[in-house]
């Protein structure tokens, strides 16, 4: 059987780092040690590698998870590749992982990996991770299901994996959903797939969006600073099922009258933000003022969504029912 090419993109990461065995810290080395280990998985498919930046996700931006949907797409232009893998640092793995889901238009499958243990830790999970996200990208059955996420042996999607645990090497999970299939020694298996893809042409990214957590006692200090500072967006994290405190409501009053749009979900990793209570600052109240409720993403990911949102001119309110 002839081999599948896969486009393997590294982009720094845990998955990429060393640790010092003199002070126990992990950071970025000279030489990414993914790059001869990733040599040594030509048996699993013929490989192309690029390695646009080498960062820890925390230093990782839109511009340069923009950077990465062209990098794919010129590649599915020249319609050589079978598949792509993303190796990523985990903290903002979820954040990419959606980015591209939403802005990369293909069947092929396209997977982000990371490792919560540095390349030379014992246990390291790096390279497993990495050759279980190459057989997952290899794989006819992972095609159409969008932008995946492969690590721990599961496969997730994009627009549900969240990371959970700030060390283990279970950290993605999928609250209410699971994963969509696992990695075996025998193959891969799939056990449900996604319902609906989005995709919204995007060529630029340069909106401003941001993203608060709702507190008991919060007052509209902050909310009156996202106005003041020129943000376009905002995707605040509310209380239950998406209230917020009365004192937050003249905040409110004034980005709507600026038509900024404010997004709405829980901060609560289960269940879905719902225009329910009527009292002052309940979701029924802030939804009458014009604020937007997400169908069930995270913070980060409605900000993600947002951001994409006004860069294409979509209508705000419809796509995050989607």
């Amino acid at each position: 059987m002839e081999k599948k090419k896969i486009l393997v993109i590294h982009t720094g990461g845990t998955i990429s780092m060393s640790e010092d065995t003199a002070t126990g810290s992990v950071k970025p080395t000279d030489n990414n040690p993914l790059t001869e280990k990733t040599k040594e998985l030509l048996s699993l498919a013929e490989l192309l590698v690029e390695e646009p930046f080498h960062l820890p996700s925390p230093h990782i931006t839109p511009k340069e998870m923009f950077k990465l949907k062209e990098i794919i797409e010129k590649n599915l232009a020249k319609e050589e590749i079978s598949g792509v893998v993303i190796t990523h640092g985990t903290d903002t793995l979820e954040e990419t992982a959606y980015f591209l889901d939403l802005t990369v238009k293909t069947s092929l499958p396209v997977v982000v990996t990371g490792a919560m243990r540095s390349s030379n830790e014992i246990g390291s999970d790096g390279l497993y991770n990495l050759i279980s996200s190459i057989r997952v990208a290899s794989c006819e059955e992972a095609k159409s299901k969008g932008v995946l996420v492969v690590l721990n042996d599961e496969i997730h999607t994009a627009e549900n994996v969240t990371k959970t645990h700030t060390s283990n090497v279970s950290t993605f999970q999928s609250p209410q959903y699971g994963p969509i299939g696992i990695v075996t020694k025998r193959g891969v298996l799939f056990h449900n797939a996604p319902t609906n893809r989005e995709n919204y042409p995007l060529d630029a990214i340069s909106k401003k969006v941001t993203l608060i957590k709702a507190f008991a006692g919060m007052d509209s200090s902050l909310i009156h600073a996202i106005g003041d500072l020129d943000f376009d967006g905002v995707v605040i994290e509310a209380l239950g099922q998406g209230n917020l405190p009365p004192a937050t409501i003249q905040g409110i009053k004034a980005l709507t009258e600026k038509n900024i749009p404010i997004v709405l979900v829980s901060r609560c990793f289960n269940g879905i933000a719902q225009d329910v209570y009527g009292y002052d600052g309940g979701g029924k109240h802030l939804k009458d003022m014009g604020v937007i409720f997400s169908n069930g993403l995270n913070g980060q990911k409605a900000r993600i969504k947002l951001l994409i949102g006004l860069e294409t001119q979509q209508n705000i309110e419809e796509i995050f029912q989607i």
